[in-house]
């Protein structure tokens, strides 16, 4: 298979991971039918059938599926080969982030002030993304970088693609009215289930919360009424403030007058953060030289 066009790897390996080839097509900006050809002209060059109709569908051969798999290597290697051979390792140019709110207050931000100042050649540009979103952008090459996060009880599943770098840990609380501390339960059990019959908030743009809320519900024995899905943590304060629910807030959050934030321990509700990238592209200057500040 010499000579093989690595476009059509990258569609081949889009088609594994999407399932149809309108998907891959949307994700690489492409029409469904040169993705279709390119395909074609790939079983050609492999000299086998790599794809098989399943219903008005398709899906990978045994074989496709082996050479979708090759084709992470192959093009995390030419990923590599293309940014070793840059003559110009100086980081300069734009580094595209996609990062949830908080990572880009708390994480982002304080990096472009000391990117300003050591390495000004080099630019971010942000979006502002939950992580499922970051991911897709990711995956898709619109971005470079993704700060994501998953928490201890729903552990994010990230693909063989993605290279993750852990950036560290918070321990998060039940955010209850003030007034209902004054004899905080000793378990993070004990603490739901003083709010089994409330209404429950949580994030609108990403079920990871949801879950940790769910397992620690289910634990102790209850299934969560969940009735409010906001962005903002700090509406969710304002919304627990006025008697709507109760929801997950960071345990080190500084909340208004009238929130309080119960510890959750046995099981603790951590939230773990990552900056993910994908493989092969961490040589590339720009993005080493922030993967090592993160770090």
């Amino acid at each position: 298979m010499s000579g093989v066009d690595p476009r059509r790897l990258e569609l081949l390996l889009q088609l594994s991971r999407w399932g149809s080839m309108r998907a891959v097509a949307d994700v690489m900006g492409v029409t469904t039918s040169t993705v279709s050809q390119q395909i074609a002209a790939l079983a050609q060059e492999a000299g086998t059938s790599l794809l098989e109709h399943e219903g008005r569908g398709v899906r990978l051969t045994p074989a496709g599926r082996r050479l979708a798999d090759h084709a992470v290597t192959v093009l995390a290697a030419l990923d590599a080969a293309r940014a070793d051979l840059d003559p110009d390792a100086t980081p300069r140019g734009t580094l595209r982030v996609a990062a949830y709110g908080t990572a880009i207050r708390d994480v982002v931000l304080p990096l472009v002030r000391q990117l300003a100042e050591a390495h000004p050649e080099l630019r971010l540009s942000i979006r502002e993304h939950e992580p499922g979103e970051a991911l897709e952008l990711l995956d898709g090459d619109h971005v470079d970088l993704a700060l994501t996060y998953d928490y201890n009880l729903g552990p994010a599943k990230f693909a063989a693609t993605l290279v993750t770098q852990p950036l560290g840990s918070t321990a998060w609380g039940l955010g209850v009215p003030a007034g209902d501390t004054r004899s905080a339960p000793a378990t993070s059990l004990e603490v739901f289930d003083r709010y089994r019959h409330h209404d429950w908030i949580v994030n609108s743009r990403n079920t990871a919360d949801e879950e940790a809320v769910r397992t620690v519900a289910s634990l102790a024995g209850f299934e969560p009424r969940v009735v409010h899905r906001v962005d903002s943590l700090a509406l969710v304060q304002h919304m627990i403030a006025e008697g709507l629910g109760v929801g997950l807030l960071p345990a080190d959050l500084t909340t208004i007058p009238t929130v309080a934030v119960q510890p959750l321990d046995h099981p603790a509700v951590v939230l773990r953060s990552y900056a993910v990238s994908r493989r092969g592209r961490a040589v590339w200057p720009p993005l080493a030289l922030v993967l090592r500040l993160l770090a």
